[in-house]
């Protein structure tokens, strides 16, 4: 996914020029690039059963994780398909193909899991397999549709195939400025996955209520995440159109946006957070958990809105390795180190690795903040992906 993410500036920054041919090599990198990297992908999901055994994981958990695993291999492939024509209408701006895709993907998915999880229908009931089946059918069906709904506007782009899109080294600087964003997601996923197996160890109830605060905070991160993919279009069309002006006051109206709403939801999670947390479950003991990680996540909302949009803003200026490490530093170099001190060596518990979230998130927006003004006054410059005998 972030490897795609490229597509950002260089589709964003040539819509702000008008280079159309840009646009196009972009697209059609970027759908090659997914059919590179979805068979790696998909082989690095196999041994799930030994990982998870190895990660100590609750015995009856692990097969029902294998047999969803297996079985939403089949949609990887239209999963980073989707992402390239979504990143690249976006940056377009062209939004309504995206939001009814999704909108109607969703339904689909809502539909299927009932069906085939509960086996409505005539279907058999099929749990966790009847969940996978249902995501990969919803994620084929999402690209599907995004490609007929956007086709009216990606059809130049994808009428005639441009060689050029073979030539390995605008590739290899594609893929050089994609790298470092699949590498930043990657440093932030897996603090968030490595304190979910780290509280899987702490047994099921502690689990299920880490799940369910996680699930609520993911909820809200959707809103900054969609100012972020906002910020680098707006952004980068700036850049594209040599106006810092417009990128700087694109950057700071993002800002405002994606921290004000998490400032709210970080206060509803605060005062409330048996409300929510009750929307989940009846579980007493799940409750109990997630009742008190909920307050820990409105303590890191705000954080967590500054910094997913100035990635979003770096990303539209063709700056990505700096996000990359900063995460490094501020999850693993902060957070996790954190988490395990407060969680296992002080006997914190779930809470103490929450503890670690919320520190390692802090200092990744303190320090993303840092370099966005840096970056924002700085010379901006459209980036380099085509050698000299084509545009950017």
């Amino acid at each position: 996914m972030g490897a795609l993410m490229a597509l950002d500036p260089i589709v964003a920054q040539a819509v702000g020029t008008r280079d159309e041919p840009a646009i196009a090599r972009g697209l059609q990198r970027g759908l090659l690039i997914s059919l590179l990297l979805a068979v790696p992908a998909m082989l690095l999901m196999l041994p799930v059963r030994p990982v998870l055994v190895w990660l100590r994981q609750p015995a009856e958990v692990i097969p029902l994780a294998e047999t969803y695993v297996w079985l939403v291999l089949p949609g990887v492939l239209p999963f980073l398909a989707f992402g390239v024509l979504r990143q690249t209408l976006q940056a377009m701006g062209r939004m309504r193909p995206i939001v009814l895709t999704i909108v109607a993907a969703n339904l689909l998915n809502v539909l299927l899991n009932w069906i085939l999880i509960f086996g409505h229908l005539g279907a058999p009931p099929l749990g966790v397999a009847g969940s996978a089946w249902a995501t990969t059918i919803s994620r084929w069906a999402m690209v599907l549709l995004l490609a007929g709904l956007g086709w009216p506007m990606l059809r130049r782009h994808l009428s005639s195939f441009r060689p050029e899109v073979l030539h390995l080294k605008p590739l290899g600087r594609m893929l050089r400025l994609g790298a470092p964003i699949g590498v930043q997601l990657q440093f932030e996923y897996t603090a968030f996955g490595l304190t979910g197996v780290l509280i899987g160890m702490l047994g099921v109830d502690q689990m299920a209520g880490h799940q369910v605060a996680l699930n609520l905070a993911s909820l809200t991160y959707m809103v900054p995440l969609g100012v972020s993919a906002a910020a680098a279009v707006l952004v980068g069309q700036a850049v594209g159109r040599d106006d810092p002006q417009a990128a700087r006051r694109s950057a700071r109206t993002a800002l405002i946006v994606g921290a004000g709403f998490m400032l709210v939801t970080g206060t509803m999670f605060l005062t409330m957070p048996r409300l929510f947390a009750g929307l989940y479950t009846n579980s007493a003991a799940v409750l109990l958990v997630a009742s008190s990680l909920l307050p820990l996540a409105g303590l890191f909302q705000v954080f967590d809105g500054i910094q997913v949009v100035t990635s979003g803003i770096l990303r539209g200026l063709g700056d990505t390795r700096s996000p990359m490490i900063i995460n490094l530093i501020g999850f693993w170099g902060v957070g996790i180190p954190a988490g395990l001190l407060l969680g296992f060596t002080a006997g914190m518990g779930a809470q103490g690795l929450w503890w670690g979230l919320v520190l390692g998130l802090a200092a990744v927006a303190v320090i993303l903040l840092v370099r966005v003004r840096y970056r924002i006054r700085a010379r901006l410059g459209r980036v380099v992906i085509d050698d000299h005998t084509h545009t950017t």
